[in-house]
């Protein structure tokens, strides 16, 4: 394969096909890291410090469908190929609809595994992921999906949860209530309810009423904000 040398993560359990690829890639000039597991693959990929990833669909502990939705809801953007013998036409559009950018399918050539990899590699590289969100004495993991606040563990329902995360991501700045509706509801008009009021209602009574100190602020006339 032609150009830099590329830093690989291949998620697969099958350890005859797992040693067939990283041979052929290392040949190639480049850095393998195996793992067998979904889990651990999950773990290592959200470092965000690979290339392209090769990830088989049927895993252990956390399949591989799963693992790439993970990722990309982590904002982890690392090239992925699917490497699987579920060769059917909804199974490809599965999973390139969870995250994938490439599928191959069992048993395959390593010339094109090598060729797709090169394709995918050419992107530049993947930015530095954020795992951890903060503001003040309140600590959001986007690993673990756990939100403490001064070492308290809070409770958060999903939605609140992608709240939180939307205003911290964001932290400081003003966001209106269409702009919440758009990015935590998926939602591009005004349903005219209070679902907004009513989430952020139930978030601060997690994230401020236990504690002296009010992180969420209403700016009135314009929306809410996390202050900085």
């Amino acid at each position: 394969m032609e150009g830099r040398d590329v830093k690989l993560l291949l998620i697969e359990d099958d350890e005859t096909t797992a040693a067939f690829i990283a041979k052929g890639m290392r040949q190639d000039g480049h850095v393998v890291d195996h793992l067998t597991s979904g889990r651990d693959g999950l773990m290592q990929a959200m470092s965000g410090d690979y290339d392209v990833l090769i990830v088989d669909r049927m895993l252990p502990g956390l399949d591989g469908l799963s693992l790439i939705r993970a990722l990309r809801s982590a904002k982890v953007t690392t090239p992925a190929i699917f490497l699987t013998a579920i060769a059917g036409v909804d199974d490809r559009i599965e999973g390139l609809q969870a995250g994938g950018d490439d599928y191959l399918v069992k048993p395959f050539a390593f010339g094109e595994l090598a060729a797709r990899v090169a394709v995918l590699a050419r992107r530049p590289p993947a930015q530095p992921v954020e795992t951890k969100l903060t503001a003040a004495d309140l600590t959001m993991d986007l690993i673990s999906r756990k939100v403490t606040r001064a070492g308290q563990e809070l409770d958060l329902l999903p939605r609140e949860f992608a709240l939180l995360e939307h205003l911290l991501r964001r932290k400081g700045r003003v966001q209106t209530r269409t702009m919440l509706l758009e990015a935590v509801w998926d939602l591009n008009f005004d349903p005219q309810t209070n679902v907004v009021e009513t989430h952020v209602s139930r978030l601060r009574a997690k994230v401020d009423k236990p504690f002296e100190r009010e992180l969420i602020q209403t700016v009135r006339g314009a929306g809410y904000r996390i202050e900085a």
